[in-house]
């Protein structure tokens, strides 16, 4: 008897060319291929600014090519379903935005996604392409004395990739955008929940189980474990103890601009994500903060995991600035101001 199907797909093993094609058929006015699972801008920047590239596996989307446009990234490199894309793949990507004025290559914090860009910022290296990396590693469920290596990155690395390239679109050097991302970096702080992990859509394979009634805060954007279980509690409960060790970590005072996302990671409603985002709002305005920006949005998600992913940051001025700035993705549109 047949294995029963559970997604709309053809071909497991053609997911990933497939979910591409459909993606820059629908955008063409913004985005194209490069070649083999590279998305680029259909209208590049000139090459007089920083080109901002990343790295990562299908099965998230949008991320990570739903932010390739002006103004967020100019380059997409995706590997198979929940794994890194090879070295040789992501060289070919910097070799085809090489410019004088350099490549700002933006990792998240994962095993196979660090070691490919190890190896192909070193072919980079060899062939002359002048490239620096920027490491994400904003998910915080390791224990808030953590070290940066210890954390994984998730979904703050969207807004990331808007404010450097709102930045590099105003012509910022090379080292003032690793300045202004390093600074964003440390003032920003991610943890997830779930009350149902995903399933690989090539195999059916269930990551992780959670009981029912149980949820996990802490755990990754492939189902894997995090800060422990316990009791499924009210979306007000929940949110409550997410600011709460967001807000241990980070350190906020009164006063501070902060960012404050929810991202839903595939299997929440919008109404449960503008529920979740509501609470969180009015306990860091009670703590005496400012929600300079804010998004309720899928913007990283995990195939049919049931959870959101909550991102606090605190914002300089000109991190302000640049979110506000402009920008054209298929997925994140914002009206200049």
């Amino acid at each position: 008897m047949s294995e029963m199907k559970t997604k709309f797909i053809n071909d497991p093993m053609q997911v990933t060319p497939e979910l591409l094609e459909g993606y820059v058929l629908a955008y063409s006015d913004k985005v194209k291929m490069g070649g083999e699972n590279i998305v680029v801008r259909a209208n590049p920047k000139s090459e007089e600014k920083v080109a901002i590239v990343t790295l990562g596996g299908s099965g998230h989307e949008p991320a990570l090519s739903g932010f390739v446009g002006e103004g967020m990234l100019d380059c997409s490199v995706v590997g198979d379903v929940f794994a890194a894309p090879g070295a040789q793949r992501l060289f070919q990507a910097l070799q085809l935005m090489k410019r004088e004025v350099g490549i700002l290559l933006v990792v998240l914090n994962h095993a196979g996604d660090v070691m490919s860009a190890n190896m192909a910022c070193q072919l980079a290296e060899r062939a002359g392409i002048k490239v620096k990396r920027i490491m994400t590693h904003d998910d915080i469920s390791a224990g808030l004395d953590a070290s940066d290596d210890d954390r994984r990155g998730l979904a703050g690395c969207v807004p990331l990739f808007k404010i450097l390239g709102a930045a590099s679109e105003e012509g910022k050097s090379l080292d003032e955008l690793i300045e202004i991302g390093e600074r964003y970096n440390k003032n920003v702080a991610t943890l997830a929940v779930a009350m149902r992990s995903c399933t690989h859509p090539q195999n059916n394979a269930t990551i992780s189980d959670l009981p029912e009634g149980i949820m996990e805060i802490g755990m990754g954007q492939h189902g894997e474990g995090g800060g422990g279980q316990r009791a499924l509690v009210s979306a007000d409960d929940t949110a409550a103890q997410m600011v709460d060790l967001l807000c241990q970590k980070l350190k906020p005072k009164s006063g501070d601009k902060l960012m404050l996302i929810i991202n839903g990671v595939g299997a929440t409603t919008q109404m449960e994500l503008n529920i979740v985002f509501r609470k969180a709002y009015k306990d860091l305005v009670a703590r005496g903060m400012e929600i300079a920006e804010s998004r309720i949005q899928e913007i990283l998600t995990v195939q049919e995991q049931a959870g959101f992913q909550m991102i606090i940051g605190i914002l300089d001025n000109d991190h302000i600035h640049y979110f506000k700035k402009q920008a054209d993705a298929p997925y994140w549109t914002t009206i200049g101001k």
